[in-house]
């Protein structure tokens, strides 16, 4: 899942001042102040571009590859007995850390996840329709770090793909109007009666809209949207969008969350701003099987579970653990209060017969209004990395994912307030002390990630710990 950036100036640049990268077992410089980029800057993705291994070797099938049998039933009798990293999930922070120490230092990993398949939430499938979709809703690749997008085209074909969003919001007279989201000039004048025309024009909307925060910076959510998009765009599309997608109205939460709304000023649609937008052309489950399957260095195991294998003595000896885990569960018996996370559980529907092909204008459109239950319904097809009978029209119907927010389920979202923090802090000082282990990700970090970010932090923290010599053939 990704988020929309402020358009706030570029504090930093791409070709780089210097950042300061700090030390220690989540050493990494992803979220440490980086601004967001101009939202001026164009997609420079303009062709396919990248190296796709197994398709090179003549793989045909857009599904993902039939696993060997020990691999999919996790079978650790027949994995090594001893590895140099015993790595804990084989999401995106798990495979990046595998790939560059076979890669950089020839080390061993034995990767392991309590899921069925690998990729963790990129996971994606051609259903029995034909069409690919996500299990655990869109992701969207962009990113503004040229060291990712130069990683990331190692391991796949890559398509330019700017990524649109709408949203059903009521209008002055309460009528549900089909806008784009973040807000354009076409947003404000859809919604409002405007007839704004130009930059300037939506530049001093926006000022004359703005509440001024009571003391000196926004102390909570609202007070931060309200200083950024005023009460009428908060009131429609922020404040009940927010409570739905984290069950807490915007004054509960941290005023960073909404800090950096958006306030676009032009008629530039797009969602994403940053230099490099794609979308893998075979699929996100691509990436990691090039990742993982045909590295003699790589071995992986499905359907393990890390704590019980632990428990039973089952696991191999290993020099260092690499733990992408919500770091709450790693330390469940320190007797802690649990972190607060949020899932999302997803309603699927076929549709086989769409007007026009399609169920909605876009591939996502958000319900921002406290009536609609659901946040958002995400339809695949309109992705152009969708298999070739999606494509040329093959396939008629269409499938719909509708999303609703919740406390169950697995966890997506770190719930950023006060309280959260204060206990994330508690876990981290055990984490710093804990000896061999190297805790990597969104859930062992307890940040909200991108996936160009969580792929940066990854790349970071290897960089440091090879350095420190805490990635080296040192088996227990």
């Amino acid at each position: 899942m990704s988020d929309a950036h402020s358009g706030a100036a570029p504090r930093w640049t791409h070709r780089g001042l210097p950042i300061y990268m700090p030390k220690g077992p989540f050493a990494s410089s992803v979220g440490c102040g980086r601004a967001e980029p101009e939202w001026a800057s164009l997609n420079l993705v303009k062709e396919t571009v990248g190296i796709d291994s197994i398709e090179e070797k003549g793989e045909k099938s857009e599904a993902p590859l039939d696993l060997p049998t020990d691999v999919k039933s996790g079978n650790l009798e027949t994995a090594p007995k001893k590895v140099d990293l015993l790595i804990v999930g084989a999401g995106l922070s798990g495979a990046v850390i595998a790939e560059r120490a076979s890669k950089e230092q020839g080390l061993t990993s034995l990767v392991i996840d309590v899921r069925d398949h690998i990729g963790g939430n990129c996971y994606d499938y051609v259903d029995e329709h034909g069409i690919r979709t996500s299990k655990y809703g869109a992701h969207l690749f962009h990113t503004k770090f040229e060291r990712v997008w130069g990683y990331v085209q190692q391991f796949s074909r890559w398509i330019p793909f700017d990524h649109r969003v709408k949203g059903q919001v009521p209008d002055k007279d309460g009528v549900k109007r089909l806008v784009p989201i973040p807000p354009t000039q076409e947003t404000v004048n859809t919604l409002f009666g405007e007839t704004v025309a130009s930059e300037e024009e939506m530049q001093a909307w926006y000022d004359a809209e703005r509440v001024t925060p009571p003391g000196a910076e926004a102390a909570n959510g609202e007070e931060a949207a309200l200083s950024r998009v005023g009460p009428r765009l908060y009131e429609r599309i922020f404040k009940h969008y927010t409570k739905k997608q984290w069950d807490k109205y915007p004054a509960e939460l941290d005023a960073s969350v909404l800090m950096r709304l958006p306030c676009r000023t032009t008629t530039d649609d797009r969602y994403f701003g940053d230099q490099w937008q794609a979308l893998p052309l075979h699929g996100y489950t691509r990436i990691f099987e090039n990742m993982l399957l045909h590295d003699p260095n790589i071995t992986l195991r499905l359907g393990v579970d890390y704590f019980k294998e632990r428990a039973a003595g089952t696991l191999p000896d290993y020099g260092m653990l690499v733990y992408t885990g919500p770091i709450d569960a790693y330390f469940a018996q320190q007797g802690m209060p649990k972190l607060e996370y949020r899932s999302i559980r997803f309603e699927e529907v076929w549709v086989p017969e769409p007007e026009e092909g399609y169920f909605q204008e876009a591939m996502v459109v958000n319900y921002p209004s406290a009536d609609v239950p659901y946040t958002r319904i995400v339809e695949y097809k309109h992705v152009p990395n969708q298999p070739e009978a999606v494509k040329n029209g093959e396939v008629k119907g269409t499938l719909i994912a509708r999303e609703y927010s919740s406390a169950e389920g697995d966890p997506y979202y770190p719930v950023p307030n006060p309280e959260n923090r204060a206990l994330y802090e508690r876990y981290r000082a055990l984490a710093e002390a804990e000896d061999h282990v190297c805790f990597v990700g969104r859930l062992a970090s307890y940040k909200y990630f991108n996936m160009d970010q969580a792929i940066l932090n990854a790349l970071e923290i290897y960089d440091n710990y090879k350095e420190q010599g805490k990635f080296a053939p040192k088996r227990r």
